[in-house]
């Protein structure tokens, strides 16, 4: 998976962002899941996730203190 770009995050709108949020962190606790387990085989899977995260909290922090 590729990581997602800013500029294609900031198009999105609150809510969608929202909803990316809780999904990718739901898909990145999977993956720690799997990981523990020793069945995840791409691992660099876990830092993109972890930095799509990032990315989307900063896009809405950004946006929280505009308002």
């Amino acid at each position: 998976m590729k990581p997602r770009k800013t500029t294609d995050l900031r198009d999105l709108t609150t809510i969608e962002l929202v909803n990316l949020l809780a999904e990718a962190q739901e898909t990145y606790s999977n993956q720690k899941f799997q990981h523990a387990l020793s069945q995840l085989q791409d691992t660099a899977y876990l830092r993109i996730l972890r930095k799509d995260i990032a990315r989307i909290k900063t896009i809405l922090t950004e946006r929280e203190r505009a308002n």
